[in-house]
C-alpha cells in the first residue's frame, strides 16, 4: 500500500493535527480493511511520532509482527521539517516518509535524493522484504518553491536515483502525472499497478468549470503485478490509498 495521509502541515486535510494514536489507528485500519492486505506500506506526509502507535495497531489488527521506520524531511537550514502539533499542543515529530513491513527487526536504509537546496531535502526509505528491496518515497512537489523549473529537473533526477536502487517494489507520491517524461524509465523497467491511471489526488481548489482538480500522483511499480486496488475517494486525506498484489517470482 502507498498513501499520502496528509497529516503534517496542510490545515485542509482531515488528519491535520490528529494525535499520533489516531494516525496509527487510521492507517492500520486502511491496511487491513481493503481487498488487498499489504505486507509492505509506504506512507508520505506521515508524522514520525506516530510510528510506534502504527506498529502496535498493525500487530494487534493482523496478529503478525511488524517493523516501522520513518525518515523525517529536513528543511533547507538542516532543521527537522516538523509536523504541526496535535490539537492538544503535543509534538508529533517530523513530516516523514515512512515504511512498514510485516516482519520483526527489519533493517531500513535511507537514500538521499537530489533536492532543491532552498527547500526540504527528499529521500527514499528502503527495507528488505521477502527477498527483495522495497523503497518508498515522496518526490518534490512541483510548486513554485519546489522544482517548478521547466522539465522538472529535480524530479527527473529523483526518479533516476530511485531506479538506481534496483528495488523489487517502489512507490509513493511521485508528484508527477502519467506521461511525464521523468517517468519513462520507470515504465520501461517495471509494471505500474494501475495502468487505467485513475485519479489519486484532489486539490483543494476547483477547475475553471467548477469541478474538483483531480489527478494521478501516486504509484506502485513492481516487476510483476497481479492485481491493483484503489482506495475510496472519501479516505481522510487529499490522496487515496493505492494497493498492489504482486505475482511471485
Amino acid at each position: 500500500m502507498t498513501w499520502n495521509v496528509c497529516a503534517g502541515t496542510n490545515s485542509a486535510c482531515p488528519l491535520y493535527r490528529g494525535g499520533v494514536h489516531e494516525l496509527g489507528w487510521r492507517v492500520a485500519r486502511y491496511a487491513v480493511g481493503r481487498p488487498i492486505k499489504p505486507d509492505v506500506i509506504f506512507l508520505q506526509e506521515f508524522c514520525s511520532g506516530a510510528g510506534a502507535p502504527l506498529e502496535r495497531w498493525l500487530e494487534e489488527l493482523t496478529g503478525r509482527p511488524w517493523s516501522v521506520s520513518s525518515w523525517g524531511l529536513v528543511a533547507a537550514d538542516g532543521s527537522p521539517y516538523a509536523c504541526h502539533p496535535d490539537y492538544q499542543g503535543r509534538d508529533r515529530g517530523a513530516q516523514s516518509v515512512t515504511v512498514a513491513v510485516a516482519q520483526d527487526a527489519a533493517r531500513f536504509e535511507a537514500h538521499p535524493l537530489s533536492s532543491p537546496p532552498w527547500y526540504v531535502r527528499r529521500a527514499a526509505l528502503c527495507a528488505a522484504y521477502a527477498g527483495i528491496r522495497v523503497c518508498g518515497t515522496h518526490l518534490s512537489s512541483g510548486r513554485a518553491d519546489d522544482d517548478r523549473q521547466p522539465g522538472a529537473p529535480y524530479r527527473t533526477r529523483q526518479v533516476e536515483e530511485l531506479l538506481a536502487l534496483k528495488a523489487g517494489l517502489l512507490g509513493g507520491d511521485l508528484n508527477l502525472t502519467p506521461g511525464h517524461p521523468a517517468l519513462r524509465g520507470a515504465y520501461r523497467t517495471y509494471r505500474e499497478c494501475d495502468p487505467r491511471n485513475r485519479w489519486t489526488y484532489t486539490a483543494s481548489g476547483k477547475t475553471a468549470s467548477g469541478k474538483a482538480a483531480s489527478r494521478k500522483l501516486d504509484y506502485l511499480f513492481a516487476a510483476r503485478v497481479k492485481r491493483c486496488h484503489l482506495g475510496p475517494a472519501d479516505a481522510p486525506s487529499d490522496h487515496r490509498p493505492l494497493y498492489v498484489l504482486m505475482e511471485g517470482p
